[in-house]
């Protein structure tokens, strides 16, 4: 059965992947992590990923995981979506962090594709539907097969949207007429999980964005989702083109959540500061050439 005309956004419009702060000496920075969850809200996040890997989350305890969820959810959960990113290669793990996502009141789960094993796509039809099984919550997909080696086909995705928990793919697959394939024959709600992919996949039918880039931007994209939904495509794409630099510079550079945790440090924005190995702080070289594609584009706090 084809979407219905009218978009549904059972986790809002505009989500960010929300990186994690840490200390000096490396542990969980809880009162950062509250502070950039309410910054990222008040610059226009009408949801946030938790857990996500933008956050760090391969090198988070799980019980770190459960407190930075507690955090966020007493922060801002009355005031948007928290979405927990629970995915990992172990379906029994991916389990249990569901479980006390749902217990720590996340409103909805992220869940990956099973990353390295690269399970054939029965395997995953099995995965992903034990872990909708495994709570009341709504499920996002995650189709990223650059990171996880393998995609979701369609065929699979269109066997997952009859399941009453699987609401939605957060769709970073690259392949618009894939996306087209799946919104044309069932309810599943795509977002856009590619940044540079926003309005193609607006085009095409998505209903929103997870973004890295969110986290400096989230008030622009927010507006050129809002100028396409009503219809006026040449202010969107005008929108869409000034944020090019920024995408390019975060996205590009280096690791996404390198680049925006020197931004935020440089703003003096909450969620800036250490990374945890493997990942290592920006370079000089990486930060002058990063500083220079957000003052391109027009990123306030970066000189032109």
């Amino acid at each position: 059965m084809a979407r219905t005309s009218t978009p549904q956004r059972p986790f809002g419009r505009m989500l960010t992947a929300m990186v994690t702060p840490f200390t000096k000496d490396g542990s969980l920075d809880e009162k950062a992590a509250a502070a950039l969850a309410v910054d990222l809200v008040d610059l226009g996040n009408d949801g946030l990923i938790v857990n996500g890997t933008t956050g760090e989350s391969p090198t988070t305890s799980d019980a770190e995981k459960d407190r930075l969820l507690r955090i966020v959810v007493e922060a801002v959960g009355d005031r948007t979506h928290v979405v927990a990113g629970v995915g990992t290669n172990d379906t029994r793990h991916t389990i249990e962090l569901s479980k006390a996502a749902e217990k720590a009141g996340a409103h909805g789960l992220l869940v990956v594709t099973p990353y390295y094993n690269k399970p054939p796509q029965d395997s995953l039809y099995a995965h992903f539907t034990a872990v909708a099984d495994a709570t009341g919550l709504p499920v996002m997909l995650y189709d990223i097969p650059g990171r996880a080696g393998v995609p979701i086909a369609t065929s699979t995705l269109l066997r997952l949207a009859e399941h009453p928990q699987i609401v939605a793919n957060k769709d970073a697959k690259g392949d618009l007429f894939a996306a087209q394939q799946v919104m044309s024959r069932c309810e599943l709600v795509y977002y856009s999980g590619d940044d540079a992919m926003n309005l193609p996949l607006l085009a095409v039918g998505a209903v929103g964005a997870v973004s890295v880039t969110g986290h400096l931007v989230a008030d622009r994209i927010s507006a050129m989702i809002l100028a396409y939904e009503a219809g006026d495509v040449e202010l969107a794409r005008e929108l869409n083109d000034e944020l090019v630099p920024v995408t390019e510079s975060v996205m590009g550079i280096t690791q996404g959540v390198i680049a925006v945790k020197a931004a935020l440090t440089h703003l003096g924005r909450p969620g800036g500061g250490p990374l945890r190995l493997p990942l290592l702080s920006i370079s000089a070289d990486d930060k002058r050439a990063l500083f220079e594609g957000l003052a391109d584009g027009g990123v306030v706090g970066f000189a032109s």
